[in-house]
């Protein structure tokens, strides 16, 4: 993340990130951990850890982010996130699916979701997909028989294009769309540099949330 500096005052801003089990969240979270230093081994976080807190300069003033996700040792639905990152696994279509059919559910329940709660969509495991997929190849059952696998879903993928989980997002409402690979660091710089603008922002008197569509493809 940010260089880590003395808090002081700096205001707390909780960040949870919700969505199915096994999708790369506890991952991604090690990635903040060690943020730029790419070459750096990812730590093993702990569950019993959370909050998983560092304290950034932005703006130039100092903040202190708490980050949580859904193993939380707290029961995670009577937390009071300031940001929501919902997150699936682009190697996983059905993951994508579930923000809509289940955990878009359970935070309208339990959050402000359509008010001033600011909502990111977050891809994982973007490394899952080759060049071809993004020139618009889509993978077929039978091209996966050939190359000896046949555990692909029924829709003939195995993945999620960039423009369908843009798309979702859009539905959604959600302020922002970002996708990385916590595993190689592709476009994490990015993505923890939106989390941090977000994050910052829920703290001034116009707080966080969109006034227009920020979902964009990187």
């Amino acid at each position: 993340m940010l260089p880590t500096m003395e808090a002081g005052d700096a205001p707390v801003v909780p960040i949870l990130f919700v969505g199915d089990s096994g999708i790369g969240k506890s991952t991604m979270l090690s990635r903040l951990a060690v943020g730029h230093e790419w070459r750096k081994p990812l730590p093993q976080l702990r569950d019993l850890d959370q909050p998983y807190s560092f304290n950034i300069k932005l703006y130039n003033r100092p903040y202190r982010f708490e980050l949580y996700d859904t193993a939380s040792p707290t029961n995670y639905t009577l937390l009071r996130p300031s940001v929501l990152v919902m997150c699936f696994n682009i190697g996983d279509p059905a993951s994508l699916e579930n923000l809509k059919t289940y955990w878009k559910r359970v935070v309208e329940e339990h959050y402000n979701y359509d008010e001033m709660l600011p909502v990111i969509a977050l891809g994982l495991q973007r490394d899952v997909r080759n060049r071809e997929d993004y020139d618009g190849h889509v993978r077929s059952i039978a091209s996966d028989t050939e190359n000896g696998t046949d555990d692909a879903p029924l829709n003939g993928r195995t993945f999620v294009y960039p423009q369908e989980g843009l798309r979702l997002a859009q539905e959604m409402r959600c302020d922002r769309y970002c996708e990385c690979s916590a595993l190689t660091g592709e476009l994490c710089r990015e993505v923890i540099e939106d989390i941090s603008k977000t994050a910052a922002l829920t703290t001034t008197e116009g707080g966080a949330k969109s006034q227009g569509a920020h979902c964009n493809l990187m």
